[in-house]
C-alpha cells in the first residue's frame, strides 16, 4: 500500500532547484564580461564546463525530493 499523502519536500526542492539556478545563473552572467573579452577557443571550454557544472550540485536535492534522505 502505497502512501498518497502530498509531500511538502517536493514543492520545496523545485523551488530550491529554480533558486539555486537563478542564483547560479546570475553569477555565471557577472562572470561573462571578462570570459567574453578572451579568445572565442578558450570562451568555449568556459562556457561548456559552466553549462554543465550546474547539475552537480543538485543531485543531492533531487535525491532528497524523490527518497527522503540525502545518501
Amino acid at each position: 500500500m502505497t502512501d498518497e499523502t502530498p509531500k511538502l519536500r517536493k514543492p520545496l526542492g523545485v523551488l530550491g532547484i529554480i533558486a539555486f539556478i537563478a542564483i547560479y545563473s546570475g553569477i555565471i552572467m557577472g562572470l561573462a564580461d571578462p570570459i567574453l573579452t578572451l579568445p572565442i577557443l578558450l570562451q568555449l571550454p568556459i562556457w561548456i564546463v559552466l553549462g554543465i557544472l550546474w547539475v552537480f550540485p543538485l543531485k543531492p536535492v533531487i535525491v532528497w525530493i524523490e527518497t527522503g534522505r540525502f545518501k
